[in-house]
């Protein structure tokens, strides 16, 4: 994805083959997972920011807080999806 951007900012002709090359479908299956690990991680990173301010610190908490970051990922990550695909 570095070497994309960087192609792509060199010049006219090199954004227009970075955009002919993302335009395949297995480019967009790569782009959208790459995008859904860091979106998970985003998710469950702000759970653990929670729990350091002591929210959902009890296991009770943090099994329901597991829940929600596997919910609110699954909903982002296919957002995600219409908006690539």
């Amino acid at each position: 994805m570095l070497y994309a951007l960087d192609k792509s900012l060199s010049s006219e002709e090199g954004f227009g083959q970075v955009k002919a090359c993302l335009t395949s479908p297995l480019a967009k299956l790569v782009t959208w997972g790459i995008l859904s690990a860091l979106l998970y991680h985003l998710v469950a990173g702000v759970r653990h920011l929670m729990m350091d301010m002591g929210i959902g610190e009890t296991l009770e908490g943090g099994k329901l807080g597991s829940k929600i970051v596997i919910a609110v990922s699954v909903v982002v990550i296919v957002l995600a999806g219409v908006w690539i695909w």
